[in-house]
Formats: structure tokens, sequence, C-alpha cells
């Protein structure tokens, strides 16, 4: 993980100066932005391996820079979040934030989660080619591409996991805390399985309704489950 680079977004001084010097101490280079705007002229040109968001920004919510680097990067997400504001952490999850640190935090636990995010991400991209065919579907975990009867779907990443995770295991039911752990590697939930369930909602907008023979199936009380070969 040395010299990889963290691109810090917040708008107090204080944090970038504390989690400067410990991510110096772990040989990450980090760079800061102090405002939504320049968080997404600073991504673009630095290039980050990491960014770390906090939702209440000047100029440009946290959540709308989450959302627009969502729209042209996987890069790893991990937003900051006052206690209490659920509702907008659930929002950063559902747009594919990779994970959230509520505030007061340790600079030692942020770094932590830098670490272990980044550990999953890598783990991720260097997992062998995995296709999953069931007749016209094909998902494919390495480009995260979703193509039915040839046609690629607009998936964002945590949607491509959440529908590689399901149709992996077809007839397996999953439990919403289950998916949450899985894609997200969360084991402290509080109420955020909410974010499964939009998350879900949208794979299932973005899929055909008719002409195939595959479905994403509520089992209600329990969680989902992925059905092959029935209409």
């Amino acid at each position: 993980m040395a010299g990889q680079k963290i691109l810090i977004c917040d708008d107090q001084p204080i944090l970038h100066e504390t989690l400067g010097v410990y991510l110096e101490n772990e040989c990450f280079e980090h760079f800061s932005a102090m405002d939504g705007e320049e968080a997404l002229a600073k991504f673009a040109s630095v290039k980050p391996d990491l960014v770390i968001l906090d939702i209440m920004m000047p100029k440009k919510s946290g959540i709308d820079v989450c959302r627009e680097i969502r729209a042209a990067s996987r890069v790893p997400i991990i937003m900051l979040t006052a206690k209490g504001e659920e509702i907008d952490r659930i929002l950063g999850l559902e747009l594919g934030a990779d994970d959230y640190i509520v505030k007061p935090y340790s600079a030692r636990e942020v770094v932590a989660r830098v670490k272990a995010v980044l550990r999953r991400f890598t783990a991720a991209r260097e997992q062998p080619q995995k296709v999953i065919r069931f007749d016209d579907l094909e998902i494919n975990i390495s480009s995260y591409d979703v193509l039915v009867k040839g046609k690629k779907i607009p998936f964002t990443p945590k949607e491509v996991e959440i529908f590689q995770l399901l149709a992996s295991h077809p007839g397996r039911v999953f439990e919403r805390e289950q998916i949450l752990s899985q894609v997200w590697g969360y084991n402290d939930f509080f109420g955020d399985t909410r974010a499964v369930d939009t998350q879900i909602k949208r794979i299932r907008q973005k899929l055909p309704q008719e002409g195939v023979n595959w479905s994403i199936k509520t089992v209600y009380g329990i969680g989902y489950k992925f059905e092959a070969g029935k209409a």
C-alpha cells in the first residue's frame, strides 16, 4: 500500500493536518480538498487510490460528490458522517460508498479503515476473472459488466456486486445483513439494511421484466434470492 494516494475532502483544516500525519506515517501520499467543487477537481487531477469524503461540505455536498465520482470511477470511497445523519449515510451507501465512519472518530481509526478498504478493493481486482452466465445473462465481476441479450446494463459497482453475489448462488436466500457483510464488509448495521432494499429495487428496474427465465425474488421477512429457470 506504500505510496498510494489518498484524497481527503473535508472543510475542517485540523482534520487534514491530523489525518495527514497518520497517513504519512503509514507511507500514504495525501491530498486535500476543502469543498465539494475542489474535491471533484482534485479527484480528476490527482487520480487518488481512495477518497475520504465528508457528507457536509461547502459548494457541493459529499453526497453529490460521491454521485459524480461513482458515475465515472470505482475508486473506493469512505464517507464521514456526523452522529445521527442516518439518512445521508444510507444514501451514501446506495450511491456506492465502500465504508463510512461516524464522528467523532480518531485518526487512527480512519487510517485503519483506509487500509481495510484498500485491501478489500485490491483483493477483488486480483481475483481470477469470473463470468456468470444464465442463458442470455452474463455477469463479469472483473470488468463490472452486466449484459442481457448482449446489451450492457448501466449498473453501478455495488449493484454489480450484489447481483453477482445472488447469481453466484442460485436458489440461496441471502439475508439483508449477509449482503451488507459480504458486499460492504460491515458487521454493524444500525438500520443500514434499507440501503440493500434500495439497491435491489434499482437492479430490478434496470433488468428486463419479460422474456427472461431468471429473476431476483423477495423472500418476505428474510431477504433475497436469485432464481434461474423460472419466468
